[in-house]
């Protein structure tokens, strides 16, 4: 039985959510790795909307066991409020059901304030974050001055943290005219809370080698997408984790010889959030339409994306450094009905062509795509779970994207409902 790793292999927002309930159905437990509530998963369940942001999208489905590993970063008061609103919709979250890792990093409200304080002060040159903590959390974690889950346990820990911390944060927010945050105050709120968080707490490594060795299936769901790396992707228009496949063994504790099949979830045209280079963006017609049929808003942030091609040099490069055994081609349905597509097979740059995207910034913000021109097709995609569904020429687009992209299309996604799936390959069967 292998252990699947799902990763986004585009900037986000490439309909991960589906894909992980869909593959945790088959799965025994569901494990996050890396980011924060900046992530957004929406799934779509028997006609019921889930908007998931720190939990796993497997808690939806009962009786499987879902993680949150010590790679993601936790504002415990947007967990316990996500936990309550999806309880309101008949999910309760249990402890059995979650387990938190008792190394996982926490975000607190002066790391929220930090990051706005910083993107009002960058003023247009803002990176685009979502403003909700967790780059300057990432920042107190590499610093060793973060305050963990299980340092809600001792209380004269906690003080002590909560101090060390401050020290730095207040030197900080004098810097950009915020009042200091008293010791005693975060504290108190703190161990407020802590007897809600601890019952989740536990080690979360332990448990996935556990279920390991036991031969469960393990689905291990990434975050954002690989050209939002923060060592691979568009730096510094990034987010402040690694998204790659090899940060589902760092950011939960299990041995890396135990991720066997890593999944790239690849949008059929190209959506990006935020600030940053993006090459095939269309600031047209063809782009709004492609936003207006793709619903191309965030989860978490409510902002519209921006819209474009699709980048087969960029995923090509996704797949190379995130070693992506195959992809899910989502949101075919949404070309449905253009005369014309165009994907992006190379670039240029000062007239040379180009089969990567270079790191430097001046040179992402100026590459130029190069085109290849595929005839569209007029009946609809949407519904399909099967190739005999879909028109000649999506079958014909599918599969020019697989030769450009060097990777085989596992399953083509034609709607936000779970079913509607094209299934090639089970990635649990390998």
């Amino acid at each position: 039985m292998a252990n699947v790793v799902v990763v986004g292999s585009q900037w986000g927002d490439e309909g991960k959510g589906k894909i992980v309930d869909w593959l945790s159905h088959r799965a025994d437990l569901v494990a996050r790795f890396q980011g924060g509530h900046n992530a957004g998963h929406t799934l779509v369940v028997d006609g019921e909307v889930y908007k998931l942001s720190l939990l796993p999208s497997g808690v939806v489905r009962e009786g499987k066991a879902s993680v949150i590993g010590n790679g993601v970063v936790i504002d415990p008061w947007a967990l316990l409020a996500e936990i309550e609103r999806i309880g309101a919709q008949g999910v309760q979250i249990t402890p059995k059901r979650l387990t938190i890792s008792e190394s996982a990093c926490l975000i607190l409200p002066v790391h929220s304030d930090l990051d706005v304080a910083r993107e009002a002060a960058a003023g247009n040159d803002q990176i685009g974050t979502t403003k909700r903590g967790i780059g300057p959390a990432y920042e107190d974690k590499v610093g060793r001055r973060s305050i963990r889950v299980i340092d809600l346990a001792d209380p004269q820990i906690l003080l002590a943290r909560v101090q060390n911390m401050l020290l730095h944060h207040n030197a900080l927010r004098r810097g950009y005219d915020l009042k200091p945050v008293l010791a005693e105050e975060l504290h108190a709120s703190l161990l407020e809370i802590a007897p809600k968080i601890l019952p989740f707490s536990g080690p979360v490594w332990k448990q996935l080698d556990t279920a390991a060795r036991s031969g469960k299936k393990i689905l291990f769901e990434g975050a954002q997408g690989a050209m939002l790396d923060v060592d691979h992707g568009t730096w510094p228009f990034v987010t402040s984790s690694n998204t790659l496949a090899g940060q589902a063994a760092c950011g939960t504790g299990i041995a890396p010889n135990q991720l066997n099949y890593v999944l790239g979830i690849t949008k059929a045209y190209t959506t990006r959030v935020g600030s940053g280079p993006f090459p095939t963006e269309l600031d047209d017609a063809v782009g709004q339409r492609l936003g207006e049929r793709g619903a191309e808003f965030g989860t978490v942030t409510g902002r519209e994306r921006r819209c474009g091609w699709f980048d087969a040099v960029m995923v090509k490069q996704a797949i190379t450094i995130g070693g992506i055994t195959g992809i899910v081609l989502t949101k075919l349905d949404v070309l449905d009905g253009f005369a014309e597509l165009k994907v992006c097979v190379a670039y240029t740059l000062n007239g040379k062509r180009l089969h990567r995207l270079p790191a430097g910034i001046k040179e992402q913000a100026e590459v130029k795509p190069v085109y290849e021109t595929f005839e569209g097709w007029t009946s609809s995609t949407k519904g399909a779970r099967s190739w005999v569904d879909l028109p000649a020429q999506a079958v014909k687009y599918v599969r020019r994207l697989e030769e450009l992209i060097g990777a085989p299309v596992d399953m083509v996604s034609t709607s936000p409902e779970r079913e509607d799936v094209i299934l090639v390959r089970d990635p649990f069967k390998g």
